[in-house]
């Protein structure tokens, strides 16, 4: 007896052939395509699938965009340090004409009846930064990354942008050290706006200044800005100093004793500008020339006696 062949049919072994159900597929994909032209059966669909695809969209997007933002974020940082640096030296190079605007008005209120004015110096320097504080703990001064091959020379003062910091008091060839105004050793000429009295400042030392040689009754407030005065020949006038916080009065001294606190970030800062040394101050006349005693007042008074005998 023949075996029985239990192999199934060809057409259930390999099933529809590949152009038959390509040829279907398309079929119902335009089938599908138009029903949902014409009746927009499918939107539903699509909307639930988005809603499910979306997360997934985005958790594929985000190391992407994490580079992105990282870039960004590390260029925006560049561009806003560069963007703070400029705008510091724009302050600093800026500071020293307006500093002097309160001097300025109240110069001006006082001689707006004057036909003509001397021009005022121009305050030039150049832009530092500061590399460290002085060794010495009980002295109040830094360093500065210029020196000699950069011009600097002893004795010119240096601002930040709201005051005056110090002077220069050494010269190292690539290096320059500022003794702060607050040192001990310190002695600024300065004028009160308001007043206009003149008078000095000492540093004490500890952060803080003395006015000294004021009388116990001088007109003198708490909170008076301090300018300096420009006597010295050292610091342009009109530059903020200090601002007096505490005054003792006592009329067993002859002087009050005064105290103030400097204007400018004496303590803390990260550049400092320091000035164009000032051109020298005319010569003061010679100490005979106002005497009651001089040559010239005793001409005088042989040339009216002699004018008197002739008369009489």
């Amino acid at each position: 007896m023949a075996g029985i062949d239990h192999a199934p049919p060809p057409f259930f072994k390999q099933g529809p052939a590949p152009l038959a159900l390509l040829t279907f597929y398309l079929a119902v994909s335009l089938a599908i395509f138009v029903v949902d032209l014409r009746f927009q059966s499918l939107e539903l669909l699509r909307q639930s699938i988005a809603l499910v695809v979306d997360p997934v969209q985005r958790v594929a997007q985000t190391p992407g965009s994490l580079v992105d933002y990282a870039a960004s974020y590390l260029q925006g940082m560049r561009a806003l340090q560069q963007e703070s640096n400029e705008l510091k030296h724009t302050q600093l190079t800026t500071a020293p004409n307006l500093q002097r605007l309160a001097q300025l008005e109240v110069e001006n209120e006082r001689l707006r009846k004057l036909l003509s004015v001397k021009e005022r110096e121009k305050a030039n320097g150049q832009v530092t930064q500061i590399l460290y504080t002085a060794r010495d703990p009980f002295s109040r001064k830094i360093i500065v990354d210029k020196g000699q091959q950069a011009g600097i020379t002893a004795g010119q003062p240096a601002i930040d942008e709201t005051g005056v910091v110090g002077q220069v008091t050494r010269v190292f060839p690539f290096s320059a050290e500022i003794t702060l105004i607050t040192d001990k050793d310190q002695v600024v000429p300065v004028q009160i706006v308001r007043s206009g009295q003149r008078s000095v400042v000492f540093g004490l030392g500890n952060g803080q200044l003395e006015l000294r040689y004021m009388p116990a009754n001088a007109d003198i407030q708490v909170d008076d800005v301090l300018v300096t005065s420009g006597l010295d020949g050292i610091y342009l006038p009109g530059f903020p100093v200090a601002r007096v916080v505490n005054i003792e009065r006592d009329n067993a001294y002859s002087f009050a004793r005064i105290f103030c606190v400097p204007i400018a970030g004496v303590e803390n800062f990260g550049e400092v500008m320091v000035l164009d040394a000032r051109q020298p101050l005319p010569p003061a006349p010679p100490a005979s020339a106002g005497r009651p005693g001089s040559s010239d007042q005793t001409g005088l008074r042989g040339r009216s006696k002699k004018a008197a005998s002739k008369g009489n």
